[in-house]
């Protein structure tokens, strides 16, 4: 019998009502799925949510089979670890839809969309000790499926599941599982650092209802919010003190946890590059260049793994189960396909949105001119390039943002610093060059703060 979930608790929405705020969204989500395509200038584009990036090796075969015969050849990792399709045709949703389904990636047709739970992709594969949040992952994903009213999240809603290293605890999640070295996990709301105990088995339950009360919070407010960063103030704030509520109408104990580090919500994420595993093996951490494989170099990754990829936030793939005989071999192949496997290339930080020609909007071809600007690069801050300001799968923390402006002109500034240093330059012929230097120069900017 699939779990019960919990039900949203009602006892603030009276006095929300009383505040009402103009609407911050007017309009219903379009967020693309894999059954609602949307339509882009390079065609139908179809978006794969993968709770906590896995997929089995036979799911990732159906993925590219569904790229090379529906799309146009190539994968994109999404900064959420999903994947999208590109290129697809008008008329072949359905065969989609039946491929994914025969696959086992479209358990719940009317949550397909709202299954975004990003997990740390090392926990278990790694030498440091971990919760298991690929147990997390399966047990909320069964939830967030059963729940009639989670059906009503926006597809922008996301949870994010922390072994405790906090790499994903950093991404902005609207409710965020972080576990804790005593045994136990805190639930966290939106851009809190205060957060709520709960023991790891009521865990998954205790995000559901999280977001359950989100939903309650934000219809009450009229605000029409997505995402909890969006609620007005006064239900921002009553928000912990709902979920809190919640919990324990639901039989949940908690206790309040005070204000976390900055070294809990900033871990690294993973490097490209070999990971020892506790049981002998090797992950392969690899990063795909602008977060785009052809349809050949997926399937390199997944037949060199013994067990499911994880596709990772960072627009990457953790390939498990590799000999250590083989390691070296396997990421020699990797790098020839033009994979990024180690932190030394210039392309490792670099990451770019659609752009020109597949994006309406875009007023540039960013990924041809961060190509470009690549060669001039030596690491540093990750870069991210935009085709409009609506930056459209950008990263988190501290990034040098490059932005399209028009008439061949970016916007070039550090994002996270307290006095952003910008400037403005164009990648015409003559100032390719300037436009290069600009954004490395930008990359090594120490911080202002």
């Amino acid at each position: 019998m699939p779990p019960t979930s919990p039900t949203p608790v009602n006892r603030d929405e009276a006095p929300l009502r009383a505040a009402v705020r103009k609407s911050v969204r007017e309009r219903g989500d379009a967020c693309p799925g894999a059954l609602r395509l949307h339509a882009a200038d390079d065609g139908r584009l179809a978006r794969l949510r993968l709770p906590a990036g896995l997929l089995t090796p036979r799911q990732a075969e159906v993925v590219a089979d569904a790229a090379e015969r529906l799309g146009d050849g190539h994968l994109d990792l999404t900064s959420r670890g999903n994947v999208q399709l590109r290129g697809l045709g008008g008329s072949c949703g359905a065969e989609l839809a039946e491929r994914l389904h025969e696959a086992g990636l479209l358990p719940s047709e009317t949550h397909e969309r709202v299954r975004n739970i990003v997990a740390s992709p090392l926990a278990g594969l790694d030498e440091l000790p971990s919760a298991d949040v690929q147990l997390w992952a399966r047990e909320l994903d069964g939830l967030l499926c059963a729940s009639a009213r989670a059906a009503a999240l926006s597809g922008r809603f996301l949870f994010a599941l922390d072994d405790g290293r906090g790499d994903v605890a950093a991404l902005g999640a609207d409710v965020t599982l972080l576990a804790r070295r005593d045994g136990s996990a805190v639930v966290r709301t939106g851009a809190n650092r205060s957060g709520l105990r709960v023991t790891p088995e009521d865990a998954p339950r205790a995000a559901l209802l999280a977001a359950e009360t989100f939903l309650t919070l934000a219809e009450a407010s009229g605000s029409g919010a997505w995402r909890v960063r969006e609620l007005p103030a006064e239900p921002g704030r009553g928000l912990e003190a709902a979920v809190r509520a919640g919990l324990t109408d639901a039989g949940i104990a908690t206790e309040s946890v005070a204000e976390a580090t900055s070294r809990d919500l900033e871990g690294e994420p993973p490097l490209p590059g070999p990971v020892m595993s506790s049981d002998g093996t090797v992950a392969l951490s690899v990063h795909a260049r602008l977060g785009r494989l052809s349809v050949t170099q997926w399937r390199l990754l997944a037949t060199a793994a013994n067990g499911p990829l994880r596709v990772t936030p960072w627009r990457g793939v953790i390939v498990p189960g590799v000999a250590p005989a083989a390691a070296d071999g396997v990421l020699d192949r990797l790098r020839t396909a033009g994979l990024i496997t180690g932190a030394g290339s210039r392309w490792h930080g670099v990451g770019a949105c659609t752009g020109r020609p597949g994006c309406a909007k875009a007023l540039a071809d960013v990924r041809s001119d961060a190509a470009a600007a690549v060669s001039r690069g030596s690491g540093g801050l990750p870069v991210y390039w935009s085709g409009c300001a609506r930056r459209c799968g950008h990263p988190q923390g501290r990034w040098v943002d490059v932005v399209a402006t028009g008439e061949g002109r970016y916007d070039i500034s550090v994002r996270g610093d307290a006095r952003p240093i910008t400037t403005t330059t164009g990648p015409e012929p003559e100032l390719e060059l300037e436009l290069a230097d600009a954004v490395a120069a930008a990359r090594t900017t120490p911080l202002t703060r």
